[in-house]
């Protein structure tokens, strides 16, 4: 029969130009819808927000500013000169200026060897008002003119307002020697009564207990010291005299056959015993135990793989610190022995050896 093929032809031809209509519309409304992707170039820029007066606008500041450049002038994008490369010292400490005290001692400790800081001490004693009345770059001895007849002084020492003819002579002196640790220098100040003026450098007796009148004072004028140092960073003054100064180290690492066995400290038992523990803590070493009358320290010093528990460290809580090495502190012939032990329960990969070089690394 043929009818039905007709009909079944028609409709197909019927088909056609709907299907063209319906996807002529669609592409048509696309153009309806704005495109924002290239909105950004041509935007233009937004006002700041004005917070109001005394409150802090710190929060609502650029996360990530965008530096603006003078592009009429692009030479400071190319420099003819080399840049310098960075200070080194700076990953000894985490401050360049640190006041440390143990014992009642107090130092300045500073990320700069004694050479360059000579100058700028001398300045600060001459800016200050004290004055340099002898000085010794080899001992690394300053030592100041009389500060009773000086306003300025007296105020900058402590001393009392009203000044009295049976005081007594005030001076007061700065020390500068090599760190511990490397590239560093230690400065010390003491303010010195005496019944007379001095007519020579007087000598520096490390062992000589402040007056604890004078100890806060200690403190401020360290503290000025190291906001003078700060502000004279950039100086380029250098001391060949001060650089000929004793700067032996302190710490040596003593080895036989290649392997580690000591550490030689040239400081007394109390110095030695507190930078021991700042080394153990930078290290992150956990302390078990510790003596500092017999002198031993029981710590952990086990790799991140034998403190892992594995699989099953989801089904368990943090291992507790295992007592695998014993540190030990003596008074040798001339200076301390720092040496290191190794427990006898313990079988890991990690040796005394392998402790006592890493310890001397953070001394040192």
């Amino acid at each position: 029969m043929q009818v039905p093929a007709r009909a079944r032809k028609k409709t197909v031809l019927f088909a056609r130009p709907v299907s063209a209509l319906v996807l002529a519309s669609a592409l048509a409304g696309c153009s309806l819808i704005d495109d924002r992707s290239e909105g950004y170039v041509n935007a233009p820029e937004g006002e700041p927000i004005q917070v109001p007066e005394g409150l802090d606008s710190s929060r609502l500041s650029e996360t990530m500013p965008i530096r603006s450049i003078n592009t009429a002038d692009s030479r400071n994008l190319y420099p003819s000169s080399i840049p310098r490369p960075p200070d080194m010292t700076s990953e000894i400490l985490d401050e360049n200026y640190v006041i440390e005290e143990l014992d009642g001692r107090i130092w300045l400790l500073v990320n700069e060897v004694p050479g360059r800081l000579w100058p700028v001490v001398s300045a600060w004693m001459n800016e200050s008002g004290l004055g340099i009345a002898h000085d010794s770059p080899q001992l690394g001895i300053i030592q100041s003119e009389l500060a009773n007849f000086s306003k300025r002084s007296r105020t900058l020492l402590g001393l009392a307002d009203n000044p009295t003819a049976t005081e007594p002579k005030v001076v007061m002196q700065a020390r500068l020697a090599p760190g511990i640790r490397r590239k560093t220098t230690e400065i010390r100040v003491r303010i010195l009564e005496l019944e007379q003026a001095p007519e020579e450098l007087l000598p520096w007796d490390s062992g000589t207990v402040t007056n604890a009148t004078f100890e806060q004072q200690q403190r401020v004028l360290l503290a000025e010291l190291g906001d003078f140092l700060k502000q004279r960073e950039d100086n380029k003054s250098f001391s060949r005299a001060a650089s000929g100064m004793v700067s032996e180290p302190l710490v040596r690492l003593q080895s036989e056959q290649d392997e580690a066995v000591a550490i030689r400290v040239e400081l007394d038992f109390g110095r030695t015993w507190a930078e021991v523990n700042r080394s153990l803590e930078e290290m992150g070493l956990p302390v078990l135990d510790l003596n500092r009358s017999e002198g031993w320290l029981q710590v952990d010093f086990r790799t991140e793989d034998e403190r892992s528990p594995g699989w099953f460290s989801w089904f368990s809580d943090a291992e507790k610190p295992v007592h695998t090495h014993t540190i030990r502190i003596q008074q040798g012939a001339d200076a301390m022995s720092v040496t290191a032990e190794q427990h006898d329960s313990y079988e890991g990969e990690r040796s005394s050896a392998d402790l006592l070089t890493q310890l001397f690394e953070h001394l040192y």
